[in-house]
């Protein structure tokens, strides 16, 4: 029997069906071509993984660092020139910022320098205008102000710089000491200046000085402007003595002139408000001490005169700051850390001029490294001779000096870039300064040179996720919706176009929207964040209101738009409902918010509104958070705007 090759369809017969005849030449070119292009989608892949894993290696090697541990290298030991003539206790050493020459200032009253390159080494100075009295005490005021206190109650400023200088592609680096005129601070005792304390130097300044056990003088100096012109300077001096038990062994005053803190022999800290020399009041009394009745032994400040750090005779070692009590109230002077303890009484203390760290010494010769943000000892070193009389960092960072009482100094090279990385301060809370409690906090940069940076990864993770649940709210029930509409109703015509448009958005790197969205969006977005709250309410309102208005339009009508273009209709109902909502958030914020609606988020929510939000990262994932959909089959096979799949042709063979 044989067989029809035609067949009869669902609409009649149908022409009977062509044989697809290929050449064997265009066989073997799509064979090659097909070839071809697997192994280049192969070597695509390839390469593509590649650049993966050489972007995860970069990345690793660029966070490698910060979890490297801090090293300590002894660069080796020095004499001054006057053997035997130790520093004066405090901080009587230093060094220029090349760390070619360190300098001590002596009891005797000597300024001596030491070659730290081996080269000779520059002659001593003579404190001016000693007179027969010695240094008693020397104290920092900043990068190069020192004040040095005498036997006979006076005190010397000293401006201690180096002078750089290039010939034949050299440097060379020159002490340039100048001493300031002495001030009297005990005209009618002249007893000997034993501790200096000094801030406030902006408004005049006023020093604190240490004549007896328990026995201060407060110098006050105010500079006011005069009517004519120029400045008048009032100068105060009055004998004080504060309700303290036992002798005074250490002072400290913050710069701002403010609050002066006094440790005792019995363990205490006393803090003084300053800031009315004529009338001192006794703010607190606080036990610091590791162990109860154990003296306080060295007193100083962080970067910033914020954080008070404290060593005691049994060589603990801890961290204080002035903060509100959780359930509010008054500031009290609250301990943040303890660090590792010395072996012996901590004898020296010093602060980076650069970050949160600061080095602390004891009498056998040991000196720690600590950071103040993490609360960890991060070196241990010891210096051959014991008795430490001073310590200092180098100006960069990159090294500490110590010098014992014999006039001998020693040198470490430090190198510890990072000590503010921890695990603890990238995910855990850190109690900061000016924070009543420890906090997740992230603020990379600040304005001033004391700025304290907060690495806290945990807020960008959580807001990254907030931002994306936000987004995802809004972007999958629409780009579901959307995707329907595009797959089943809208006419191919334009499907042509949105399909490919929408897939190339769903390509945008997510790190290029962020880019955008931080640098450009997000200061766009923030005088109107109220009317970005209404859109929501608005817009539907907006479009349903539209659609209710174009059932009323006649049909004759609405059958001239091809099936999917009347969505081009919505577009200026949806710019005029953006007009209206931005224009009603300005009212609402006038009406209900004061015109100020940070003001009001912060007074009512108790939330500070930063530029850099999750709204702002919800518009831009917006871009990024695009789901596929089914492509659909070809715009011939079925109907424009029918539902249901096309039935297949139903073919049967014809005997």
């Amino acid at each position: 029997m044989a067989i029809n090759t035609d067949t009869f369809t669902a609409g009649g017969p149908a022409s009977p069906a062509r044989p697809l005849v290929v050449s064997r030449a265009r066989t073997e070119r799509r064979i090659l071509a097909d070839r071809w292009a697997s192994r280049l989608v192969v070597v695509g892949g390839i390469v593509i993984i590649a650049c993966i894993l050489a972007i995860l290696f970069v990345i690793a090697a660029e966070v490698f660092p910060l979890f490297k541990p801090a090293t300590a290298t002894f660069a080796g030991s020095y004499a001054t020139s006057t053997a035997g003539a130790g520093p004066t206790a405090g901080d009587a050493v230093g060094v220029d910022e090349y760390r070619e020459i360190a300098y001590t200032i002596t009891g005797p009253g000597s300024l001596e320098f030491v070659s730290l390159k081996g080269g000779a080494s520059p002659r001593p100075v003579a404190v001016p205008g000693l007179n027969g009295a010695t240094v008693a005490s020397v104290v920092t005021l900043d990068k190069t102000r020192l004040l040095l206190g005498t036997s006979d109650g006076r005190a010397i400023p000293l401006d201690m710089r180096f002078d750089v200088t290039f010939k034949d592609g050299k440097r060379a680096v020159v002490p340039a000491p100048a001493f300031g005129p002495a001030v009297v601070l005990d005209p009618e005792t002249k007893r000997a200046v034993r501790r200096l304390a000094s801030g406030g130097a902006d408004a005049g300044g006023l020093t604190v000085a240490q004549v007896g056990p328990a026995d201060l003088i407060v110098q006050s100096v105010i500079e006011k402007k005069a009517l004519i012109g120029g400045t008048r300077r009032e100068e105060s001096i009055q004998a004080f003595t504060p309700e303290v038990s036992g002798d005074i062994t250490a002072l400290r005053l913050d710069g701002r002139g403010e609050d002066l803190f006094i440790g005792t022999s019995q363990g205490k800290v006393l803090r003084y408000d300053m800031r009315d020399a004529a009338g001192l009041r006794l703010i607190e009394t606080a036990a610091v001490t590791t162990k109860p009745g154990a003296s306080v032994t060295a007193l100083g400040f962080l970067l910033g005169d914020r954080t008070l750090t404290v060593g005691d005779e049994q060589g603990g070692v801890s961290t204080w700051q002035v903060v509100s009590p959780p359930g509010g109230g008054e500031k009290r002077l609250t301990r943040i850390y303890e660090f590792a303890p010395h072996a012996g009484a901590v004898v020296a203390m010093t602060a980076s001029k650069r970050d949160k760290s600061f080095a602390t010494a004891d009498g056998t010769g040991h000196v720690h490294i600590s950071y103040g943000t993490s609360g960890k000892t991060l070196l241990r070193v010891k210096s051959d001779a014991p008795g430490l009389a001073a310590l200092t960092f180098a100006p960069k960072n990159d090294a500490v000096l110590a010098a014992d009482g014999k006039g001998k100094l020693a040198q470490w090279t430090v190198d510890n870039p990072h000590p503010e990385i921890t695990l603890k301060t990238l995910f855990g809370k850190v109690w900061y300064e000016g924070y009543s409690q420890p906090a997740w906090v992230w603020q990379s940069t600040g304005g001033t040179d004391d700025f304290e940076s907060k690495m806290s990864l945990t807020p960008l993770i959580f807001g990254t996720l907030k931002g994306t649940l936000y987004a995802l709210l809004f972007a999958v029930p629409m780009a579901l919706l959307a995707a329907l509409y595009v797959s089943e109703f809208m006419h191919p015509s334009v499907k042509a176009y949105v399909k490919p448009v929408v897939e190339i958005m769903a390509a945008l790197p997510s790190v290029v929207l962020g880019f955008l969205a931080g640098l450009w969006l997000a200061p766009v977005l923030e005088p109107i964040v109220p009317g970005l709250f209404l859109m929501p309410l608005v817009l539907p309102v907006a479009i349903l209101a539209a659609y209710c208005l174009w059932r009323l339009v006649p049909l004759r009508v609405r059958g001239r738009f091809k099936t999917g273009t009347e969505a081009f209709l919505l577009i200026p109902v949806v710019l005029g409902g953006v007009w209206l909502a931005l224009a009603a958030g300005g009212l609402v914020e006038t009406v209900l918010m004061q015109g100020n609606y940070r003001g009001w988020v912060l007074s009512a929510l108790g939330l500070t509104y930063d530029q850099r939000n999750s709204l702002v990262v919800g518009v831009a994932m917006g871009f990024a958070v695009i789901p596929s959909w089914p492509s659909g089959r070809p715009a011939g096979r079925r109907r424009s705007g029918s539902c249901s799949p096309p039935a297949a042709p139903a073919s049967f063979p014809r005997s």
